[in-house]
Order: C-alpha cells, then sequence, then structure tokens
C-alpha cells in the first residue's frame, strides 16, 4: 500500500477515534451532568420579573414600583435593527446553529489550553439565555459545560421556536442601571421606545451584553462608545447596514443619559396608596415582579388641576404670612467672590432637593436692588426686588414686618434660599410652606375618586393627609347635623333662637359657653340663615333640641366612625375627627340625592399578560339598606327607577339567587337620606356660595354648586366641602402640628380658593346638573321673621322649600315655643343642664 494512502488511513482513523472518544466523553458527560441540570420547559412558561406599573383611568402613567426596569415585548415588536444589531454582536449564526456554535467553542477551547482560563466565551444566544435563567456568570469550565447541555435541550424544546428564543433573550438580558431587555434599555439610556432608536442607538444597547458596566454609556462612555463601532462595524460587514449608514452612525455622538420611569400624571400619593394595596393584597415578592396593571379612576386632568390648585393655595399661605428667611448658610469668601468655587456649592445643593418645583440656590452676591443666586450646574440667575416684594419679615401667625425695600436687609452672600420661575426668564423669591393641606374630589354618582394630592409635594412629606390626617372639620359638619334636625320634622324655615347660652355639665361639673366665631348673637333665626351665616348658637341649640341619639344614629349613616364622634353638644361644631376624603364621602350623599357609596380608587388590575385579576363591580342601587358579602339579603320587591342629579339610572333589582350573588360581587349604593331631605340640604348649601361664607365662589358663574365652609377652635384647621352633581371637592388646610393658621385664616379665606381653583377647572365643559325637585316637595311664601307662610297670591315674603307634611301654619297664628326678646340676646343666656350620655 502506498506510504500516501497509509498516512491517510492512519488519519481517518485517529480523526474516527477521536470523534469517537469526543463521543464517548460527551456522552458520559451529559450521563454525568444530566442530573443536575434543570429543567428548560419552564421557559415555555416563564414569567419574566417586571415591575408594578400604576395608571389613571386614562391610561396615563402615575408611577412604577420594583428593582427592575423592564418592558417585555413580543419578537415581532422589535425593529429590524434591533435584532440585526444583537445577533452582529453576540450570535449572527443564531439561525443556523443548533443552540451551540461549534466555531465558537473551538476558540474557547483553544482560550482554555492556552490561558487556562475562558475568555471571549463563545456562547451563542441560546447559551447566554440558559445561563441567564438557570446558571450564574462566573467563568467556570463546569458552568460552561452545564451551559452547553442546556442550550441544546433549549433548541429541542417542543413548540419553541427560534425567534422566541431570541424574544426571551432580549427581554432577559441585563443591560445595565437596572435595565432587563432592550424595552428597558431604550427607556433607561435614552427616554424612547425601540422603535424610535437609530441605528446608533440600537448598537450601543447592543454592545451591553458582553460588559454592562464596562461598556455603560453613562458611566464610561468612550469605552462604550468603541463597543458600539464595533456592533456597527459588524452590522456592515454582515450586509445589515449600507455605507452611509454605517458612516453617520459611527460619527454620532454618545447621547445617552439617565431616563428615570416617564411618568405622565404628578399623583405619588395615589401612587403609594395603590402600592400599598398591592402588597397587602399580592405579598411584597409578586407585587414588584410579577408586573401588575392597576388602573385607577383618577382623571388626569382633574389630577394636575388638584394639585396646581392645592400648591397654589399653600403658596399664596405661606406669602400672606411673610418670609421666614434663609434656610441655611454657605461660608464664601468674599474677598475672591469672582473666583467662587462652584464644586463647592455644587455639593451644598446636592444635598438639597427640589421641593414642589422651588429649586434651592446660594446667593453670591446683594445689591439692593437685586440678588444674584447660584442654582447649580455652572448658572446663576437675577431675582429683582419686586419679584421678593411679597417677602415681608414673618413676626406671628397674624403679623408681618415692612415691604421690603432692599435686598441687603434681609440677606447675606452664602444664604441659602429657594427660587422658582414659570419660564426660565423671570426667577422669584420662594419657600417651601410650613403650611400644609389636602384635597380630595370624588364622583358622586359612583364613588370613583377622581384627584387626591395629599400634600405640598409627595417627596418632601410622604405622610397623605388626605386619607391619614384625621382632624375636626369645625362648621363643615354642621351639614349633617341640620339634615338630621330636617329628618326630624324641622324645615329650613323653622326658627332658632340666636342667643347665648351656657351649660353645664353635671358628670364633669364644669360649664361650657359657646360663641359665634363673631362673639355676636342674632336673636330668632331660620334654619337656611343660620346654616349659610354658619351661626354656631342655632347649631348647637338644634343638636340639643332634637337629642343627641338621633343626631347621632343620622351622621353615622354617611359613612362616619361612630368612634370618632363625641356624644356631647360639641358634636354641632364638627369636633369629631375625619380624614378629607372621609368629610368628601360624606358630602357625597347629598350630591348624589341620599346615596351613601364607599368611594374607591381602583377599577382594574390585569397581569402582565393583560388578564383581569379583579374588576370594580357595578353600582346597584338599593332602597333600603344592601348587605355586603356574607350577610343576610333580605328578599326585595322591585325597586323604582331612581333618579340622581338629573340622569335616570335603571336601579332594578328582582329576588332571585342570581341577583343575590350580584349584589355580594358588586357595589352598592345604600339610600340613607331621603331624596327630599337631601334635596332641601343641597339647597341650603347653595346658598352658603350665593350669601354665605362661601360667597367668593360666585365668581365661577354657575348656579348649581353647593357647600359649606369649616374653621375649628382659634383657626387651627380651615376648610372647604362643595359639589354638584358631576363633582364633590373637599380642601383641608392646616399645619400637621396643629397650631393657629391665623385670626383671619377661616375656611373661606385659606381653603375655598383652593377649591374655587380645581372646580374652575373640573367643570370648565361640564352643563350644570343638581338634583330635581322631588315629588313630595313644595315652595310656599313665607315670612322671613317668623318662617311662617303668608297670603301665597301675593309678593308679599319670600319663597321657601318644604316637605308637604311638614308645611308650616299660616303666619296669623303663633307658634308658642318661640319667643322674641331682643334684649336678652346679649345677656348672659338661659342655663341648661346636660343629662348624662346615653350609651
Amino acid at each position: 500500500m502506498p506510504l500516501f494512502l497509509k498516512l491517510l488511513r492512519l488519519i481517518f482513523i485517529g480523526i474516527f477515534g477521536i470523534s469517537v472518544a469526543a463521543g464517548i466523553v460527551g456522552v458520559g458527560a451529559y450521563l454525568y451532568f444530566a442530573p443536575g441540570l434543570p429543567s428548560v420547559s419552564t421557559l415555555k412558561d416563564v414569567e419574566l420579573q417586571v415591575p408594578l406599573k400604576v395608571f389613571s383611568r386614562d391610561y396615563k402613567l402615575i408611577a412604577v414600583y420594583g428593582e427592575k426596569r423592564r418592558q417585555p415585548l413580543q419578537i415581532k415588536e422589535y425593529p429590524q435593527a434591533v435584532i440585526q444589531a444583537f445577533l452582529a454582536a453576540e450570535d449572527d449564526r443564531f439561525y443556523e446553529h443548533p443552540g451551540v456554535d461549534y466555531q465558537g467553542l473551538l476558540r474557547a477551547a483553544i482560550e482554555v489550553i492556552r490561558y487556562r482560563e475562558i475568555r471571549s466565551g463563545g456562547s451563542t444566544i441560546t447559551m447566554q439565555l440558559a445561563r441567564n435563567f438557570f446558571l450564574g456568570s462566573e467563568k467556570k469550565l463546569v458552568r460552561k459545560i452545564r451551559e452547553i447541555f442546556l442550550a441544546l435541550e433549549i433548541e429541542h424544546i417542543e413548540n419553541l421556536s427560534k425567534d422566541e428564543i431570541l424574544e426571551l433573550y432580549l427581554n432577559k438580558i441585563y443591560l445595565g442601571n437596572r435595565a432587563y431587555g432592550v424595552g428597558a434599555a431604550a427607556d433607561v439610556y435614552y427616554g424612547l421606545d425601540v422603535d424610535e432608536l437609530n441605528y446608533a442607538q440600537v448598537a450601543m444597547i447592543a454592545g451591553l451584553p458582553k460588559a454592562p458596566s464596562k461598556f455603560n454609556p453613562i458611566i464610561n462612555p468612550s469605552r462604550a462608545v468603541q463597543r458600539r463601532n464595533y456592533v456597527l462595524r459588524r452590522m456592515y460587514e454582515l450586509d445589515y447596514i449600507d455605507t452611509e449608514t454605517y458612516e453617520n452612525s459611527i460619527a454620532a455622538p454618545a447621547t445617552a443619559s439617565r431616563h428615570y420611569p416617564r411618568v405622565e400624571v404628578d399623583a405619588p400619593y395615589i401612587g403609594e396608596m395603590v402600592r400599598a394595596h398591592i402588597v397587602d393584597t399580592y405579598g411584597t415578592e409578586d407585587a414588584y415582579n410579577k408586573g401588575y396593571r392597576v388602573f385607577t379612576t383618577i382623571d388626569t386632568r382633574l389630577q394636575q388641576a388638584a394639585r396646581t390648585a392645592l400648591v397654589s393655595g399653600l403658596k399664596a399661605y405661606d406669602h400672606r404670612h411673610g418670609y421666614r428667611g434663609a434656610e441655611a448658610q454657605v461660608e464664601i469668601n468674599q474677598a475672591i467672590l469672582e473666583e467662587i468655587d462652584t464644586a463647592q456649592l455644587d455639593e451644598t445643593l446636592s444635598e438639597m432637593t427640589d421641593v414642589g418645583g422651588l429649586l434651592p440656590g446660594v446667593i453670591t452676591n446683594i445689591t439692593e436692588q437685586e440678588i444674584q443666586v447660584y442654582i447649580g450646574a455652572e448658572q446663576t440667575i437675577t431675582i429683582p426686588l419686586g419679584n421678593a416684594i411679597w417677602a415681608r419679615p414673618y413676626l406671628n401667625e397674624n403679623s408681618v414686618g415692612d415691604e421690603p425695600s432692599d435686598f441687603r436687609k434681609i440677606f447675606n452672600i452664602g444664604d441659602v434660599i429657594r427660587v422658582t420661575t414659570e419660564d426660565a426668564k423671570q426667577w422669584y423669591l420662594a419657600q417651601i410652606p410650613s403650611v400644609s393641606g389636602a384635597l380630595v374630589s370624588v364622583d358622586p354618582s359612583n364613588g370613583s375618586i377622581l384627584a387626591l394630592v395629599g400634600g405640598f409635594d409627595y417627596y418632601y412629606s410622604k405622610f397623605n393627609r388626605a386619607v391619614q390626617a384625621k382632624r375636626q372639620p369645625g362648621s363643615s359638619f354642621k351639614p349633617f347635623i341640620y339634615s338630621a334636625a330636617l329628618d326630624s320634622g324641622y324645615t329650613p324655615a323653622s326658627i332658632i333662637n340666636d342667643a347665648p347660652v351656657v351649660f353645664e355639665d353635671v358628670a364633669l361639673e364644669d360649664t361650657w359657653r359657646p360663641q359665634n366665631y363673631s362673639g355676636k348673637f342674632f336673636g330668632p333665626t331660620r334654619l337656611r340663615v343660620a346654616l349659610f351665616k354658619s351661626r354656631n348658637m342655632v347649631s348647637i341649640r338644634l343638636l340639643n333640641d332634637m337629642g343627641r341619639r338621633h343626631a347621632m344614629q343620622h351622621v353615622t349613616k354617611f359613612g362616619f366612625d361612630r368612634e370618632r364622634l363625641p356624644y356631647d353638644l360639641t358634636l354641632a361644631l364638627g369636633s369629631g375627627v375625619v380624614s378629607p376624603l372621609e368629610l368628601a364621602s360624606g358630602y357625597t350623599v347629598f350630591a348624589n340625592g341620599g346615596y351613601h357609596i364607599e368611594p374607591y380608587l381602583i377599577e382594574r388590575i390585569e397581569n402582565d399578560k393583560g388578564e383581569i385579576l379583579y374588576q370594580a363591580g357595578d353600582l346597584v342601587f338599593c332602597e333600603i339598606e344592601c348587605s355586603l358579602i356574607n350577610d343576610e339579603i333580605d328578599d326585595y320587591d322591585e325597586i323604582e327607577d331612581i333618579q340622581i342629579s338629573g340622569e335616570q339610572i335603571d336601579t332594578t333589582v328582582i329576588n332571585t339567587d342570581e341577583t343575590k350573588n350580584a349584589i355580594n360581587e358588586d357595589r352598592l349604593a345604600t339610600r340613607v337620606l331621603d331624596e327630599e331631605n337631601a334635596y332641601q340640604m343641597v339647597s341650603m348649601m347653595k346658598d352658603v356660595i350665593k350669601r354665605g361664607t362661601g360667597r367668593k365662589a360666585i365668581e365661577l358663574g354657575r348656579d348649581d354648586l353647593a357647600g359649606k365652609t369649616g374653621t375649628t377652635n382659634n383657626q387651627h384647621d380651615a376648610w372647604f366641602s362643595g359639589f354638584n352633581g358631576d363633582v364633590v371637592a373637599t380642601v383641608w388646610v392646616g399645619f400637621d402640628q396643629d397650631k393657629p393658621l391665623g385670626k383671619r385664616e377661616v375656611g373661606g379665606t385659606a381653603a375655598l380658593p383652593i377649591w374655587m381653583d380645581y372646580m374652575r377647572i373640573a367643570l370648565e365643559s361640564n352643563e350644570e346638573n343638581t338634583l330635581r325637585t322631588p315629588e313630595g316637595i313644595v315652595t310656599m311664601r313665607i315670612d322671613p321673621k317668623t318662617g311662617l307662610l303668608v297670603d301665597q297670591d301675593s309678593d308679599r315674603g319670600i319663597e321657601e322649600t318644604f316637605r308637604e307634611e311638614f308645611i308650616p301654619t299660616s303666619s296669623v297664628e303663633i307658634d308658642n315655643q318661640i319667643t322674641y326678646q331682643q334684649e336678652n340676646f346679649e345677656s348672659g343666656g338661659e342655663v341648661i343642664e346636660i343629662p348624662e350620655q346615653l350609651f
């Protein structure tokens, strides 16, 4: 046999032997490692760790919660450029090999022999997927072998295509800065969706899997550009891009910067309420990683209006009470002002945050008429004296000093202050308000929370005053007392004597001498007038006359917690404690014609696949008491249609098992107030705005508005709650430390303007909407002094509404229970003994 053939035979035998040996080794290795390999079949049902997202009812993003930023996409949603960039960077033979690229493995094997370690890796996209899902990231030979076997198994999973493998990879891969997946990386680095990226940006992201920290375009832009250009060159070599695209992309500057979730609605208090609920419902681990999407009832337009109104109102209060001075002082050598160390100032400012749009700054120069303020990033702004004219020195809650005339008398070089601007051209002196506030708005027809702001700035104070603050409502609680009086037979024309009275408490051996806010007394007063004038003495006498038991039973129907309401006559002045949301909820009963509807915030919860996990039920109206889940439901006859705020609502409830189940599942609106009572109360509260303590709201130019101011002792709290048939809103203003606001800061001054600013926007496109007149209500002419009827055919007197069964007698008849002794109005008052508490 010729030598050549012998050599060829030996080579063949050698190759065959090596192949057999390699096969035996491979089989042996597989048999050795297989028992310890995880099951790759789970990839078919993999659940990526996706953060919790909260949206408004119009699908605008409110908040994102979760450690990992991820936006999973389907493979068809990825642009071709993205797919090609990753193939060029990581595995251009992905669609050809069976999960393992033997050329790459050979290269890795040579590295092991030469360097005794794996350097380039030789990993395919499938192998990287195996590593990301099932293995660690250390470059060990044993891990690499496991990776190979797992990749081969992945490629053989039934019904798992190459495209699906690539989709998992693009959604799973870590790309730095807490970004997992290409969708999240596009958002984190460029603030864009994947279909908005250009080739340079795509290549930058595709270069990250190799070393997310080393090639991070924010931390290491020069290295990142080198890696980007490598990816672009590979795309060019593979004919994915043409010469012009390649050259333009190579020349493109690095534009990556840190982008945070693109929140579209400024509602962090809402976001936190939802986050806490989801954690409580589903547990911490699932809440932050299961990709829940929560759609709230918040209206984006109204939420923005609420935030703007509250912030503006708190600033206005703060300006009325003067300037409290600089926040801090930084030492600056005035001899070398031209060479100020901005790095030192930047360090100082970095420790201070933007609060409600008020930026921190350091004064670097002062003249009589202007100050120069360094606000960071090499930027110095100028504030003229005219833009700080409000800054009278704060003396106490009731007084301020003189208007500023010289900046040099107010500030020093190095003072740290707050500034603000609307257009980056005109800058103004500012300060963080020390006062707090809240605004909450509810749709009275269904209980949905339309807007909620729990303070001046959530990141400055996370205490949610709209739901967590429990404060005395003051006179804004009076409508519930007056409603109880109407329920016990009083009318808006009933006369109560507004005169001093002394109450002696037998149990406490003490006396109570309540007064009106003005300190004056006005004698016999009709209930309507007493309400819109907010007469304390009438409210107290009214509660004493009707009885505390009846009043307590009535007001708790509005949803108030009995444990937080005093069982004494101070209840008439709002001495219990409620949250702004609870008070707004109570007012919805008046606005919707008598139904108590529990406010709700979450409309729907979906998982990351869009499947609905929770949906707020339909609203079921009940004319008698409804029962919730697990409660016994009585037999119902068919209930007639109910009209709320002029809109006809079908509320037929039929006695069937199916209906009972529906009531258990649905949200309930229980009638707690007859429509005649609700109508009369709305009518009386309209006069609060037309003629009473809320008359500033006349400027809104609407006839369907009703509400009530509220002020507590020594002006610790200022309230306004008001509504029409579409919107209820409650505003509270006060200090968290419960101290006086100032003797002029009543509800009509501190809270009402905020309510007006909100309602102006909330109702700008709404037609007027108020309760229709119930069949049992009649309008009669009365004598305004006595509340008795006059000749109905004459033009004497004024019109008043009555329930048919409570129409007063004619004016010629005398009500012996009422006496008129004008000379006694300012006397020490009659003494009434308070009986011991009934329960």
